[in-house]
């Protein structure tokens, strides 16, 4: 096994050691929790969960049927309802049972699975970006305290200048990058006014999230400024990719060192514990909820394609239909 498939979940495991042995006195950790307002909690991290699935199961779906064929809505939400449960193990790997699910379900179709996966990623990353740009004149504090920021901010933008750059520059003639033409005939696919919804749906998924986020950790007594919820609630998404269990382990180092000057560790790690425990629940449920009508689609359209039978590829209408 390569070193890079292994060396996450050394971190990961490393981030759990850290956290649960060295970092958190489990006293004032379980004191902390006793003094939250736990129903408004629950509440609040319900609905983001809640939320987060909806908006991102229905512009997958919108994306597949907009750009590649018109798959039921109802199929696609039941097979990433289905993968949810993994991702109580972690988020790479829900993630690599829905797109493996939908390659399936589009008869292997790349391009379903590419327009699935990268046409919302890329909003959301988008949306990311001007969101932490526009709060950045705003945010409390010195530049020292909002280091992690700019530097963000910056290395983001460089990033889509250069590849804006690359794909403009290639698509003179005048210069040839290698891979350059490939993005642009991709991108070409996708005219702004086609993925305008995309960007409308995200930015009010980020605004509703900043808005729970804070209200779900003054809960916990953590009071928050809105501005730095909005530009450092991207970094901690961006830690949440390394694969961990839950998340477990991750969130708290990652909370707790962005938001230190707003409460105490014990409370922040406190927050951040509770919101991996509540989310690992609702992603089992939500996972229990959609995984054996998932299971039967994939078993149906598997036996149809067995038997020979004729079936539209991709599939038009939902097999388990009655």
């Amino acid at each position: 096994m390569r070193l890079r498939h292994v060396l996450p979940w050394i971190v990961s495991a490393g981030l759990l050691f850290y956290v649960f042995t060295v970092a958190t006195d489990w006293d004032r950790l379980r004191a902390a929790t006793e003094k939250a307002d736990l129903p408004f909690f629950l509440a609040f991290t319900i609905a983001d969960r809640a939320a987060f699935f909806v908006v991102w199961a229905l512009l997958q779906a919108a994306a597949l049927r907009r750009f590649v064929a018109q798959v039921p809505v109802r199929s696609i939400v039941a097979i990433r309802g289905g993968s949810e449960l993994l991702r109580a193990v972690s988020n790479p790997l829900s993630d690599g049972a829905f797109f493996l699910g939908l390659g399936q379900l589009t008869g292997g179709r790349l391009e379903a699975v590419l327009a699935a996966a990268l046409v919302p990623a890329i909003c959301h990353f988008l949306i990311l970006a001007l969101q932490m740009t526009v709060v950045l004149p705003f945010l409390p504090g010195s530049f020292d305290l909002n280091r992690e920021v700019f530097i963000a901010v910056g290395v983001t933008w460089a990033i889509i200048v250069v590849l804006a750059i690359g794909v403009r520059i290639s698509a003179t003639g005048s210069t040839r990058i290698p891979g350059a033409k490939r993005v642009r005939d991709w991108l070409e696919r996708f005219p702004l006014r086609e993925i305008r919804p995309f960007f409308f749906g995200f930015l009010a998924l980020t605004i509703f999230d900043v808005m729970i986020q804070g209200l779900a950790s003054r809960a916990f007594g953590v009071e928050i400024p809105w501005t730095a919820l909005a530009a450092r609630i991207p970094l901690l998404y961006l830690a949440l990719v390394i694969p961990s269990l839950g998340n477990f382990g991750t969130r708290e180092v990652t909370w707790a060192a962005l938001f230190a000057e707003f409460g105490s560790r014990d409370a922040l790690i406190a927050y951040a514990f509770a919101v991996n425990s509540a989310f690992l629940i609702l992603n089992v449920l939500i996972g229990v909820l959609f995984l054996r009508r998932a299971l039967e689609l994939l078993g149906e359209v598997r036996r149809v394609r067995k038997a020979g039978e004729p079936a539209p590829a991709p599939l038009l209408r939902d097999p388990t239909d009655g």
